[in-house]
């Protein structure tokens, strides 16, 4: 298959095209605006492949859009494209809005109608394949709930009312239109290429440089954490195998409290990096608790039955092996997480192509 990724320079879109381009014998459209979350830096392993092109395009792009598709013609959309720091959405909503909700109905609307003048062979075969995230359902309850595909959304940020926002939009299509949809929900995802914003990158890059580790509140509040490697598998098995119209949640089966994990990347550190900054004795000293953020959901854990029992996935990495590659991974690539902090990554929004 020709797979069209789009947001396939971010966090998870560059775990799935390196996925596809190093595992798989498709070949990857890479869609993406790089705005401060895209970097190309992390495809350099893939970006000279042959299966490999890149188009820099923002999804709300109308006109462009149609141009990618008529150039390259894929066989399926695969749409990670999206703002997704929450606290950027509450600093910031307008540009929630437009990426997450106005960038998948134009999408939509390109992808519906180069799916309808397709021959019919061809129709049957395309996919449609939103990714979203289980922040869409709110707050869990109890220490035993699980989201499930049927659990009711409530969404309570501006992020994850935009990501709730764009899953009706797709099913919509998909009821409306007949396009041939397919939708997941992931729960937090880590590893390798993380952007430094995010709770897990950010504490190990603050840890090698002694700077504070701030925790909202008493960081307690309870994530299901998955590699995001794991991730990018379980997407490219729904693409192919998953029954068109329904939802997938996938999740890590790994509920750790936000405290226990960064106590865990400072386990990490002391056994893998025992050169600390000066003047400090310990990584667990740089701990700072901070004030809670508005409207932070307390738990949030998924049941990936379902993908486990129709599709036969599972997640390969627990998370003590997942962190301690990610951690590993960090230490090792310094001069990406350089060329992030200080920005210079971003000279590659040059509209240059590949």
């Amino acid at each position: 298959m020709k797979i069209l990724v789009t947001g396939g320079a971010g966090f998870i879109g560059s775990a799935v095209v390196r996925h596809l381009i190093q595992n798989t014998s498709h070949s990857v459209v890479n869609v993406d605006k790089l705005t401060y979350a895209g970097n190309l830096e992390s495809l350099a392993g893939v970006s000279s492949d042959p299966r490999y092109a890149f188009e820099q395009v923002d999804i709300c792009d109308a006109a462009e859009l149609a141009r990618v598709f008529n150039t390259h013609q894929p066989h399926a959309v695969m749409h990670l494209a999206a703002e997704s720091h929450v606290d950027r959405s509450i600093d910031g909503p307008a540009d929630f809005i437009q990426t997450n909700i106005v960038g998948t109905y134009t999408l939509l609307e390109a992808a519906r109608e180069y799916w309808r003048n397709l021959p019919p062979q061809q129709q049957g075969e395309f996919r449609f394949h939103h990714i979203s995230t289980d922040e869409v359902y709110g707050d869990l309850e109890g220490p035993e709930a699980l989201f499930l595909e049927t659990t009711p959304y409530a969404p309570s940020s501006p992020y994850s009312a935009s990501k709730a926002s764009s899953d009706h939009l797709v099913r919509a299509w998909r009821r409306t239109f007949g396009l041939p949809t397919l939708v997941t929900n992931c729960s937090n995802n880590y590893g390798p290429y993380h952007f430094p914003e995010k709770l897990i990158p950010l504490m190990i890059l603050n840890a090698l440089e002694g700077k504070p580790l701030p925790v909202y509140g008493k960081g307690d509040q309870v994530r299901d954490w998955l590699y995001v490697e794991d991730h990018a598998r379980a997407l490219c098995l729904v693409l192919q195998e998953g029954v068109v119209g329904e939802t997938y949640n996938i999740g890590g089966h790994n509920e750790k409290r936000n405290i226990d994990v960064v106590h865990a990347i400072c386990a990490l550190l002391e056994e893998l990096h025992p050169q600390k900054p000066a003047g400090v004795a310990k990584y667990q000293d740089l701990i700072t608790f901070v004030a809670d953020r508005p409207g932070h959901d307390l738990r949030y854990a998924i049941d990936a039955g379902k993908i486990q029992r129709e599709l036969g996935w599972t997640p390969q990495e627990t998370f003590e092996t997942g962190l301690r590659k990610t951690v590993q991974w960090y230490l090792d690539n310094q001069e990406w997480c350089r060329h992030v902090q200080d920005g210079s990554y971003q000279r590659q929004r040059l509209g240059s192509g590949t």
